[in-house]
């Protein structure tokens, strides 16, 4: 128990040093204002009146020196802190900007992760073989299909025959959307054909050169085609759409790609379904389909088409949907445009 004493004892001694040691001035001021007051209360014949006079004078000015001391080193001390505080405002009043800035980071880092997934789904075909088998994945399965163009040679020969063979194959149904250039619109099929010309004037995959003359057959052949098919798979549903501006790129859009085109056939842009550039590509389609002029494909009921149409029935199927052949045209001519529409040749076969 003594022992425990003691060491309680040494604890409030070495704290009360600690402390008088942090505040010696003070202490010391505590220690004379006592004896001030002591002397103060001595009767004079202990100390004498003049020299007790002296020492409460020098004692003090003593005191009055260290509470100056004192003082001071408070001053001293809360400098550092009231810069701190200072800061530390100025911080807070910057704050509201570091936070909006810290957002526009944030919208940042999205932005370039959208950007990021959407390198992931487009990407850069370089050769004819890769771009084939991109028509034939897009195609697989799909139940839509939007087009546009110039006159639709690959889609005639290609993508409207398989894509409609897979629907009927699988009961399903198909829709597809053309935008071709207006037969009728000479200075159009002018425009297109010298196009053509101007990157090759050789013959291309189909055997022949482009003029404005066949810009115009190949187009009324999509027509032709469109409305054959039409009348053989009651599940399809089609609409052409006749534009009187022409367009160096060619659109094909399924369910699960898109695929831009142009005139070199080993280079070509994908972009899969979900990526910003489909979404685009799509409302770039649908706004200008619905400025092209449409064909009355709901007419296809009111002349019917045999398996190889006839001459008489082809006049008279244009006729009928107010999109009348040139009077130029001859029979022949008629049977060249039926040939381009069911048995086309596939411009990029190899």
């Amino acid at each position: 128990m003594a022992g425990l004493t003691m060491a309680g004892l040494r604890n409030a001694v070495g704290r009360s040093l600690a402390w008088a040691a942090k505040n010696v001035d003070g202490a010391i001021a505590l220690v004379l204002a006592v004896a001030v007051g002591v002397l103060g209360v001595l009767p004079d014949d202990v100390i004498p009146d003049k020299v007790k006079s002296q020492l409460v004078s020098g004692t003090t000015l003593v005191v009055l020196a260290l509470v100056a001391t004192a003082l001071l080193r408070d001053r001293a001390r809360q400098e550092p802190v009231e810069e701190a505080m200072h800061a530390t405002s100025g911080v807070l009043t910057r704050l509201p900007e570091r936070l909006d800035r810290l957002d526009e980071l944030e919208d940042l880092v999205a932005g370039t992760r959208r950007a990021l997934e959407d390198m992931a789904v487009i990407r850069i075909l370089g050769s004819q073989h890769e771009i084939a088998q991109a028509h034939a994945d897009a195609r697989r399965g799909t139940d839509r299909w939007a087009f546009k163009g110039g006159t639709g040679t690959y889609m005639r020969a290609v993508t409207l025959p398989e894509c409609v063979t897979a629907a009927r194959r699988e009961k399903r149904h198909l829709t597809v959307r053309l935008e071709i250039i207006d037969p009728t619109d000479e200075a159009v099929c002018e425009s297109y054909a010298h196009y053509r010309r101007s990157l090759s004037d050789r013959p291309d995959g189909t055997g022949e050169v482009w003029t404005t003359d066949r810009a115009r057959k190949e187009s009324y052949a999509s027509v032709l085609a469109a409305f054959w098919y039409r009348q053989r798979y009651g599940l399809l549903d089609i609409a052409v759409g006749l534009s009187p501006v022409m367009t160096t790129f060619r659109w094909d859009m399924s369910g699960r790609a898109l695929i831009m085109t142009s005139e070199d056939p080993n280079r070509a842009i994908i972009a899969f379904s979900g990526s910003f550039f489909y979404e685009s590509c799509g409302t770039e389609l649908r706004t200008s389909f619905e400025q092209a002029r449409r064909v009355a494909i709901d007419r296809y009921r009111s002349v019917p088409l045999s398996e190889e149409p006839t001459v008489e029935e082809v006049r008279r199927l244009f006729e009928r949907v107010d999109l009348p052949l040139p009077k130029s045209f001859t029979d022949r001519d008629v049977v060249e445009v039926t040939r381009k529409a069911l048995r086309a040749k596939d411009p990029y076969a190899q």
